[in-house]
């Protein structure tokens, strides 16, 4: 496996983003190539932990105006690159990438972490490995907070998702900071474009992006099994799960309706409609904060 680093110095000029990074090694599969992940680790090692994971095609700095003020609510706040984007290791072939091997690295990562008591909030491919982390190891979790994403288990692919995976495997450039953009409702400014395009100095350094949409497992998709099963845990998970999806994404719209009332967790919870388009934590960062620790303190008294 030919792995990619993206160079430090290509992120030298960020300036909104004064987060310690942190490294850890996973096996790219048993006994093979070790990839390097990098996340952020904020706050008192030993309180709870809210633990925020991206989708495609950005990276941790997605959460930059998120990290302070959950730290500051008393959390300690873990937020990793998936392997294939941001500072973390890129394996250089579409071929290297699956859902399955982005669920196993990342409970790779978690494990060696030993993190416990932990608050998910995700969104988009946050949200379908996250979840899958979910299912998974159960007993590390106390609740989750989900805004714009799911965990598809077949069925037909949503028209708008249909047209942003096919330009996602075919057009001749993928701009990542300017698709970042038009999934805001927010205008990001030239510097924060500049951040989000960072971590793929060429269009080498694109196939874990590249790959990504295609593994969402609509129908026909060979995940759907996995799908399934990690729903037939979900269908039993009565810790907290709360609902914050946006008013203005036209992929994950009506998302949230997968979830309330299928999910025995989301029983009771302030389920709420956020302001902005698909990456929320730029358009209403304080509106995915609240619902973060609201849940996470319903967490606690569970």
């Amino acid at each position: 496996m030919k792995v990619l680093r993206t160079p430090e110095t290509a992120f030298a000029a960020i300036a909104d983003f004064p987060f310690a990074p942190h490294y850890l090694e996973v096996a790219s599969e048993p006994g093979g190539t070790p990839l390097r992940i990098h996340y952020i680790d904020e706050g008192p090692r030993d309180a709870p932990v809210v633990l925020m994971m991206h989708g495609e095609p950005t990276w941790c700095y997605l959460y930059r105006h998120m990290i302070g003020p959950v730290v500051a609510a008393g959390y300690r706040v873990v937020a990793p690159d998936l392997v294939g984007f941001g500072k973390s290791d890129k394996p250089a072939a579409k071929a290297d990438y699956s859902y399955a091997r982005h669920v196993g690295w990342m409970r790779q990562w978690l494990e060696a972490l030993d993190l416990t008591d932990i608050t998910l909030a995700c969104q988009d491919w946050g949200s379908l490995i996250g979840l899958r982390l979910v299912a998974a190891m159960p007993e590390r979790f106390r609740a989750v907070a989900l805004s714009n994403g799911g965990l598809p288990e077949g069925g037909p692919a949503p028209r708008a998702f249909a047209i942003w995976r096919a330009f996602s495997q075919w057009s001749p450039v993928f701009p990542i900071g300017k698709i970042i953009a038009k999934g805001t409702k927010r205008p990001l400014s030239p510097a924060e474009i500049a951040a989000y395009d960072a971590p793929f100095p060429d269009a080498g350094y694109k196939a874990g992006a590249r790959i990504f949409p295609s593994f969402v497992p609509f129908e026909g998709n060979p995940a759907v099994p996995d799908q399934k099963a990690a729903w037939a845990v979900l269908d039993g998970w009565h810790k907290p799960f709360l609902c914050a999806f946006s008013d203005g994404d036209p992929i994950t719209r009506t998302g949230e309706t997968r979830f309330i009332g299928r999910v025995p967790g989301t029983a009771g919870q302030a389920h709420r409609t956020l302001r902005g388009g698909h990456f929320i934590q730029e358009d209403d960062p304080e509106g995915f904060v609240a619902a973060i620790l609201d849940v996470a303190k319903a967490g606690a008294q569970a």
